[in-house]
């Protein structure tokens, strides 16, 4: 649950500032799960739920997306995972505190319950807010195509052990998508980037470049595809998550460069809306 506050006029320390608060459903895999929905496809979040307010309010919203939750969990006493942050009137983020405890409960034997009901499905989604040993599982487990977002530098080092101490398919992880830093962090951009990583261990590896738009990556081929124009831009958070949600709704038998086109034009969409998901999003359709 993210819970965004932003100040009515300059930002006062140790003061209470007049301002507004707002508070919806977020999450990388969730606002993932949330665009495939609206892009028309059935989807299964698989996570584990507090059973504190937040819980409760997140369940009943991913069921009223058409989220199917048979293969999630509810903790009892456990806190939701939640986000708050705070800005000033400009939107500038001035800090924030996560509180994301509750995915250390999605353990590897908390996986090995689910992990037939999992490659029952045509793809996989998973971010890297799971543990770095369940993570390192699902890699090594996994027998449908797998989507990995990589969510930040920080915890994108946890998906390092997979990459660089498993012995993958070359198709184990079939696309990675993260943004410059987060693949440096991986070894997979920059100078101490890992020798034919992204070929050998990630089949299709999209790099997004923010207004730079998102770099293409598959074997020896690469492409830069230019940010689509938008007019009117409300609220960049959750462009990256629908470009991922793009990207796996045009499915492993599109080109990657295909794929990467109808992930910019869902990102577009995103930022015309002030809330991480845009509903208008179903209106797109992949040719």
């Amino acid at each position: 649950m993210d819970i965004t506050a932003a100040s009515a006029g300059p930002f006062v320390a140790g003061d209470s500032n007049p301002g507004t608060v707002r508070t919806t459903p977020g999450g990388v895999g969730r606002n993932i799960a949330h665009n495939l929905s609206l892009l028309g496809d059935e989807v299964s979040l698989v996570t584990v739920f507090g059973s504190d307010g937040f819980g409760k309010m997140l369940r009943s919203h991913c069921r009223s997306a058409g989220i199917d939750l048979s293969l999630s969990q509810t903790v009892s006493g456990a806190r939701n995972a939640c986000f708050v942050s705070v800005g000033g009137p400009d939107g500038e983020l001035l800090g924030g505190v996560a509180d994301m405890a509750v995915t250390g409960l999605m353990t590897p034997e908390w996986l090995e319950e689910r992990i037939d009901s999992i490659n029952g499905f045509d793809a996989v989604v998973a971010d890297t807010n799971l543990p770095a040993d369940t993570l390192s599982a699902l890699v090594a487990c996994c027998e449908p195509p797998l989507y990995i977002d990589a969510v930040s530098s920080a915890k994108a080092s946890r998906l390092r052990q997979a990459l660089v101490t498993r012995s993958l398919r070359s198709d184990r992880i079939f696309a990675l998508k993260c943004n410059r830093l987060e693949a440096e962090s991986l070894g997979l951009w920059g100078p101490d980037a890992l020798d034919g990583a992204y070929s050998s261990r990630v089949q299709r590896l999209y790099i997004s470049l923010g207004s730079g738009g998102v770099l293409v990556r598959e074997d020896d081929f690469s492409e830069q595809l230019p940010s689509l124009p938008v007019t009117g831009i409300v609220n960049t958070t959750g462009a990256g998550d629908a470009m991922f949600a793009g990207i796996v709704h045009a499915g492993p038998a599109s080109s990657a460069t295909a794929a990467a086109r109808f992930g910019l034009e869902c990102a577009r969409c995103s930022m015309l809306s002030p809330e991480a998901v845009n509903e208008d999003i179903k209106k797109l359709k992949y040719e």
